[in-house]
Order: structure tokens, then sequence, then C-alpha cells
């Protein structure tokens, strides 16, 4: 028999959707701040030539520009206030995650709940600025190094330019926190999903005239449909895939009542570290070619970097070993850092629970962690296959970069936790409606 949850759950459609007031909303909230954000990305910085920088980036093949350009909606290859999107602020977050594993005071903090955690994230918006400065400051120096591409090169447009960047960062920064406290799902991770999504149908059409041009054929390009199908099925299975570790709680008496031991899981995610681990790859991987190309255009010569870029190219022997080295790495790396079994085993032992077999406390922690790291095999393997498999499509068909597995990844996960969070507002509105129907003892008639 179904329970109520599961009942709960089949009657949600689009009808209860039109019944859930507060959802909607939110849902209308969302979609204003993304294209708020959109409309952002299509507005030019002051002082530069957008068509002579468009011209010099398409230079920027396969650089780590064009990353920062797919996670941008296009801001950076247009050069608008939103070019440096919100990864300072992902940048941020994820040093101040890093750090609090390794800063005693911040471990503090993180431990202290609700007000840790509020200080802790005005720690990553202080170093947010200070992390767009820095990249606002590069750009405007790269900028004034291009010919052509700044009308009035100087003092003045480093400043306006880096006032203008760090400007609409901070206003993406606090447009995700508006969108996660007023709208529906993450608002950080959807403003990425909106600049990956923009640029879908772009890169579809460009693929379309490859094979109306006969440079690919029609065969292959049925076989990469398929190819994407299988690759969003195989993400959403194993990101919803988890071992779930069995957690006893002995019986306990409270007053004169005694209450019956109860059993519990300890749900550990396949892929604890989520999407870390291949954008930090590419941005690694990509760096020698941007510089490389950075180099050849303002007068010089290619050098090692040139011989470098030969060795690092998308599809290349070395390109592949190494990006495979570093998504195991950082998978590894990221999830040492996220999840601490110590930590896990003591709050089991102060609550009572235990795993069946095996000892409290240090016992403990090494199951977990034994547990965890064959997860983070299959993990780093799954992470693996998803990024290098469209990898090698892109180097042999020459196909847009918005096909690889990182943009992939990032939007089939954000997709999941936003059709989460509108199921759980679904369920909750029907608890609701079914309290408001029900006849509760106690309530006056």
């Amino acid at each position: 028999m179904a329970s109520a949850a599961e009942q709960l759950a089949a009657n949600i459609n689009f009808a209860s959707i039109g019944k859930a007031e507060e959802l909607k909303k939110r849902i209308w909230f969302t979609l204003g701040a993304l294209m708020v954000y959109r409309l952002g990305t299509y507005i030019p910085l002051p002082g530069i030539d957008p068509a002579a920088f468009e011209a010099n980036f398409s230079g920027q093949k396969q650089g780590v520009l064009e990353l920062f350009n797919m996670f941008s909606g296009g801001a950076v290859q247009r050069m608008a206030i939103f070019a440096l999107n919100i990864m300072p602020y992902i940048s941020a977050s994820i040093i101040i995650q890093l750090m609090t594993s390794v800063v005693p005071s911040l471990e503090t903090l993180k431990k202290e709940g609700e007000s840790g955690r509020k200080v802790i994230n005005q720690y990553t918006r202080y170093l947010t600025v200070v992390l767009a400065a820095f990249q606002a400051y590069g750009i405007s120096a790269g900028l004034e190094g291009q010919a052509g591409v700044v009308t009035d090169p100087g003092l003045f447009f480093r400043v306006s330019c880096v006032i203008t960047l760090m400007g609409g960062t901070m206003f993406l920064m606090w447009l995700g926190e508006q969108i996660t406290s007023r709208g529906i799902g993450n608002g950080s991770s959807l403003i990425i999903f909106a600049g990956i999504i923009a640029a879908f149908p772009a890169a579809i059409g460009h693929t379309l005239e490859l094979g109306r041009q006969g440079a690919i054929s029609t065969v292959f390009i049925l076989a990469v449909v398929v190819v994407a199908v299988a690759t969003i099925a195989f993400i959403v299975f194993m990101e919803r895939a988890q071992r779930r570790v069995l957690i006893t709680y002995p019986k306990r008496q409270v007053g004169n009542r005694m209450f019956e031991g109860q059993t519990s899981f300890l749900p550990l995610k396949l892929n604890t570290a989520g999407v870390i681990p291949p954008i930090f790859a590419s941005s690694l991987l990509l760096l020698p070619t941007t510089v490389a190309n950075f180099t050849s255009m303002n007068g010089g010569s290619g050098g090692w970097l040139g011989t470098v870029t030969s060795f690092l190219g998308h599809g290349r022997p070395a390109y592949i070993v190494l990006y495979l080295f570093l998504i195991v790495f950082f998978a590894f790396f990221y999830t040492a850092v996220v999840f601490n079994p110590v930590e896990t085993a003591d709050n089991l032992r102060k609550h009572g629970g235990f795993v069946p077999g095996v000892r409290p406390g240090e016992r403990t922690a090494q199951h977990i962690d034994t547990i965890l790291t064959r997860i983070t095999v299959l993990g780093a393997g799954y992470l693996a296959i998803i990024c290098l498999l469209p990898e090698l499509l892109i180097s042999y068909a020459a196909l847009p970069f918005y096909f690889g597995g990182t943009s992939l990844l990032i939007v089939v996960s954000v997709t999941m936790d936003t059709v989460a969070q509108v199921h759980g507002h679904l369920q909750a509105q029907q608890y609701e409606s079914l309290i408001k129907k029900s006849r509760l003892r106690g309530k006056k008639r």
C-alpha cells in the first residue's frame, strides 16, 4: 500500500501548481530575476569597442575565456558589465569552504549553527570583493593591451572598468541570494544555468549548419543526439545514487515512558564533489592555451607555451590523461574537505546512534571513511566518463563547446535540484490543504 507521501506525490500535476499561489509567486520572481540577468549580459562596458573586442575574442578559441564565456551566457564575448558573472562568488565560497577545515576559528563558526553561518557568509562576500577587484583589474589591463579595443586608455578607464565589473558581480551575488530566499532553487546555480541554456539554441543551430554544409554527416548528428540523451539519463541516475549506511538508535526512557529503538540511514552521495572537479580541471588545463593566445595577440611568440598548447589540445593523449588525473584528484580532495567522517561519527555517538556491528567512535569513523573512499572511486570514474566522452566528440567533429560534459552536468544537476524544490513546495501546499479540510480535535466549529 502506498504511503501518504507517495499518494501526495502522485497527485502533483500542473493543476496543483496553478492552485499553489505561493509557489507561482516564487516562480515568477525567479523568471523575472533571470531576465534582469540576461539583459545585463548585453550592456557593454563603457570605453570599449564591442565589435573590435569580439573580433579579438574569436582568436581565443579553446581557451579559458571560452569556459568563462559559457558560464556567463556570452557576456565575456560581448565584454558586458556582467563579464565576471558570479564566478568570483563561487570561487570565494569554495575557498572559504576549504578554509573551514583548516582554520580552527572558521571551523568553530561552522559548528555554531545559524549565527556562525551568517558570519561565514559575510566573510565570503568580503573575499568576493577582493577576487572580483583582482580579476577586474586584470581584464582592464588586458583590454588596454589589445589594439583598437579601448577608445581612451588610461587610469580613468581602468578605474571605471574595475568599478563596473565589481558592481556587476556584487549585483549578481545579491540577485542570487534574492532568488534563493524569495524564489525557487539555488540562485547562484540558476544564474550559471541560465547562461549555459541561453547559448544552447545558437550551439544547436551551428551544429545543424555544419550538417547542411556537409562538414559533418546527418548520421553523426543523430548519433550525437542519442549520446546526449543517454548522457543526461546517466547523469540523472548517478546524481540520485547514494550508499545508505544503516544507523540504529537503542531504546530510551523519557520520564515514565519507554521509546522503542529506531533505525535510519546515513545517505552518502556517490558524487559528493558535484561539478567542482571538472570545472577546476578544465580551468587548469585551458590556462596555458589562453596565455599563449594572449602572447601571440600582443606580438610575442608562443615559445614553450606554444609547445605546451600543442600537446594540450582537445583530444590529444596528454590532454586526456591530465584531464582524467585532475578530475580524480579534485573528486577525492573536495570530498575529503566537505565530508568529515570523524565529525559524523562523533555526532552519531552523541545522539546514541551506532552502525550495527561497528563500535562507536573511531571504528565508526574508519568504517564510514572506507565506504566513502569506495563510492568516491565510482563517483570520480563517473565524472571522468561524462567529461571525457563529449571532449572526444568536440575534438573529432568540432562541435560547439557547450556540448561538453561540464555544461551538461551543471544543467542536469541544477534542473534536478530546482524540480525537487518545486516538488517540496507542492507537497507542503497539499499538506496544508488537507489540514484545513480535516476536523482536528479542539478546532472551533
